[in-house]
C-alpha cells in the first residue's frame, strides 16, 4: 500500500520544489543569541528568532531552570489532575495572572494548545466566534473543534467587524478572537475599538499575545495595556517560548470561572503532560526580570524604531508599524529564498516566508529585532539588506 502512497509525496514534495516553496532547516550550533553558529556558518548575527527581550540565554534564568532541575525533577511523567500538579505551577499561574491583570491562569505544554483547548469548551452551536482573517493558525485550528457558528472579519477592519457582530447577533454567547499582535505582519490589533463593539453587541474578547506578553505596551504586560483596555479583555492565550525566555508551554489567563471551566474540560489540559518543572522554574525568573524593570522592553523599542527607520529610508517595502516584527515585502517566493541565502553568505541569519505560512504573492523576509542586538549589529545588517537588495534589483 505505502508505495502508491508514496509515489504521490515524492510528486507533491517536486512540486512544492519547482514552486519555490520548500522549506529547508537550517541547524544552529550555538545557543540562542544575537549572534549564533549554524553547521554550515559560523557567528552569524540572527534576526528571525521570537528572542524579543533576548532572555534565551540568559544566565539567571538558566540557573534558576538548574535549580529547579534539581528540586523538582525533569518530569511529573502525568497530566495535572491526576498527578502532575507541583506548588510551581500554581505559582507560575499566579504570576503570570497577576503579571497579565487577569483573574486566573492556566498552564498548557505549549501555546498551540492553549488556544486549541480554549473554545470547544464553552462554546455549543448555540453560539458564536467572530474571528480576524489572519489569525493564527493555533486559533482556526481550535475553532475548528467547537461547534459555535463562525463568522470572519477582514483583518484589523473595524467596519468588517461590526458587520460580523450585528450577523452574529441571534447567538447565544459571541466570542470576538483576535492576535493581539500578528505574526506575519507585526500588525497590532486596534483592541479599544474592538472593546467598544464588544461592549455594544454584547460579545466577550479573547486575544492570543504570543507577539506581545513582556514588550508591548508601557510595562510590556501586552497589546491590552497599550490601548488601556486591561480590564476589558476577557481571556488571553500566551506562551513562555518566545519573549518569556524562549523555551516552551503555553498558558490561558482569563476571567476565574472562565479558567476553572478549562480545568474541567479542556482536553489538551486533561490529556497532556505537566509543564516540565524546569520551564516552570525558569519563566517564574523571566517573570520576575520582566517585572522589576522595562530596560530590555525599552531597549527593543529603540532597536525597533531604528531598523524600521534604516530599512525604509534605504528604499525597502516595509510594513509600516511600531512592532519588532518587520516585514521586508518582496512578494515572490523565490525571491525570498535567495535573498534570504544570499543574506547567509553575508552573515545575516534570516529566513523567507511565503505560501502557506502567508498568503500567495506576499512573500517577505521577516526580520525580529531584539533587545540583544546591539545598534552596530543592526548597522551591519541593513548594510547587508541594501548590498543583496541592490543586487537582486529590490532597491
Amino acid at each position: 500500500m505505502y508505495k502508491s502512497i508514496k509515489d504521490e509525496l515524492q510528486k507533491d514534495l517536486e512540486s512544492i520544489k519547482l514552486n519555490g516553496l520548500f522549506k529547508k532547516e537550517r541547524v544552529i550550533t550555538s545557543k540562542q543569541g544575537s549572534q549564533i553558529s549554524t553547521a554550515s556558518n559560523h557567528n552569524v548575527l540572527n534576526f528571525c528568532a521570537n528572542n524579543y527581550l533576548g532572555l534565551s540565554s540568559n544566565e539567571e534564568i538558566i540557573n534558576a531552570g538548574i535549580e529547579t532541575l534539581k528540586v523538582y525533577g525533569y518530569g511529573l511523567s502525568s497530566v495535572r489532575f491526576i498527578c502532575g500538579t507541583q506548588d510551581i505551577h500554581k505559582r507560575l499561574e499566579e504570576k503570570t495572572a497577576q503579571f497579565l491583570g487577569m483573574e486566573d491562569c492556566i498552564l498548557y505544554a505549549a501555546a498551540f494548545d492553549a488556544n486549541g483547548g480554549l473554545f470547544e469548551p464553552l462554546l455549543s452551536k448555540e453560539d458564536a466566534v467572530i474571528s480576524d482573517e489572519l489569525n493564527h493558525a493555533s486559533i482556526i485550528d481550535g475553532v475548528r473543534l467547537c461547534k459555535a457558528k463562525r463568522f470572519r472579519y477582514s483583518h484589523n477592519d473595524m467596519t468588517s467587524l461590526e458587520e460580523q457582530l450585528k450577523l452574529a447577533s441571534s447567538q447565544r454567547r459571541k466570542l470576538i478572537v483576535t492576535d493581539g499582535s500578528f505574526s506575519m505582519d507585526g500588525t497590532v490589533a486596534q483592541l479599544d475599538k474592538i472593546c467598544d463593539l464588544a461592549d455594544k453587541y454584547e460579545a466577550l474578547v479573547m486575544i492570543d499575545e504570543c507577539h506581545s506578553t513582556g514588550f508591548i505596551g508601557k510595562r510590556g504586560r501586552g497589546v491590552h495595556e497599550y490601548h488601556n483596555v486591561m480590564d476589558r479583555v476577557d481571556i488571553i492565550t500566551g506562551t513562555y517560548g518566545k519573549a518569556l525566555g524562549g523555551a516552551s508551554g503555553g498558558f490561558t489567563a482569563a476571567r476565574k470561572e472562565i479558567v476553572d471551566i478549562l480545568r474541567q474540560h479542556s482536553r489538551p489540559y486533561l490529556f497532556s503532560n505537566s509543564v516540565a518543572p524546569v520551564v516552570v522554574g525558569a519563566s517564574l525568573k523571566a517573570l520576575e526580570i520582566i517585572s522589576e524593570s522595562t530596560y530590555l522592553k525599552n531597549k527593543l523599542e529603540k532597536n525597533t524604531a531604528y531598523f524600521r527607520s534604516e530599512m525604509t529610508a534605504a528604499g525597502f517595502d516595509v510594513l509600516p508599524g511600531i512592532h519588532p516584527i518587520v516585514a521586508i515585502m518582496l512578494y515572490d517566493a523565490k525571491l525570498a529564498q535567495k535573498f534570504s541565502e544570499k543574506l547567509l553568505e553575508e552573515g545575516v541569519y534570516v529566513v523567507g516566508f511565503f505560501y502557506p505560512v502567508v498568503p500567495r504573492g506576499k512573500a517577505r523576509i521577516r526580520v525580529q529585532l531584539s533587545a540583544a542586538h546591539e545598534i552596530k549589529q543592526i548597522e551591519k545588517a541593513v548594510k547587508c539588506f541594501v548590498k543583496i537588495g541592490k543586487k537582486l534589483k529590490v532597491v
